[in-house]
């Protein structure tokens, strides 16, 4: 027997129990950003890039070992 969903397919019963409101919506949001992270994943990669990520693009830098600050 099918499962009932709503018009863009979220399920209405899972494990046998009635999902409310808020649940529904839950899924719909995970969805979403699941949806969201698939589109960035299909970006080109960075090409003869840092390894990690660049002090600069947080506005402070490390030297000697102390932050410094730009602004």
């Amino acid at each position: 027997m099918p499962v009932p969903t709503t018009e863009d397919g979220i399920p209405l019963i899972v494990n046998g129990v009635e999902l409310n409101e808020t649940q529904i919506a839950a899924l719909r949001e995970a969805r979403d950003r699941r949806a969201a992270m698939d589109a960035r994943a299909d970006l080109p990669r960075e090409v003869d890039g840092p390894d990690r990520a660049e002090a600069t693009r947080y506005g402070d830098w490390e030297k000697a070992g102390r932050a410094i600050d730009f602004s």
